[in-house]
């Protein structure tokens, strides 16, 4: 049963459990990923997302990140949800919150996470098309979505 949680922004003090988040998320989901990627992708992470776009959380009842969007208008830029709060609705409230506050309309997919691009086709995306590195030139293919009219 999903809940309705409150979005509020990221801090910098929430930095350091984000990128938790991130990396929990991240092994959870991206089984093509092997340590040494996922080490060298933190600090891109941090800088690329945390530190340069606007990002949105939302938080357990101790205030702790639990899932967070970076939203660059018009494109979802991260979308990562604690593990253990997976299918309670948080990713998609922090979806329609992107799309419905803040004009998002395109986020991009690995092509090796097929739950991602589920959840998006879910949620009206549709894929529009595809690139063969991600955005740091890694040879990790890119389904690039776009909401449906």
């Amino acid at each position: 049963m999903s809940q309705s949680f409150q979005i509020t922004n990221l801090t910098l003090e929430d930095h350091p459990r984000a990128l938790e988040v991130w990396e929990a998320a991240v092994r959870a989901t991206h089984d093509f990923l092997d340590e040494e990627a996922i080490q060298s992708l933190k600090p891109l992470v941090q800088d690329a997302c945390l530190n340069s776009m606007p990002v949105y959380c939302v938080r357990d009842p101790s205030q702790s990140v639990i899932g967070f969007i970076g939203v660059e208008t018009p494109k979802i830029e991260a979308l990562f949800i604690d593990p253990d709060w997976r299918g309670n609705g948080i990713g998609r409230q922090l979806v329609e919150y992107a799309v419905h506050q803040l004009g998002a309309e395109l986020v991009d997919v690995n092509e090796q996470n097929p739950q991602a691009l589920g959840f998006y086709q879910h949620l009206g995306f549709e894929v529009a098309h595809r690139s063969d590195v991600d955005g740091f030139g890694n040879p990790y293919p890119l389904l690039h979505l776009k909401l449906a009219e």
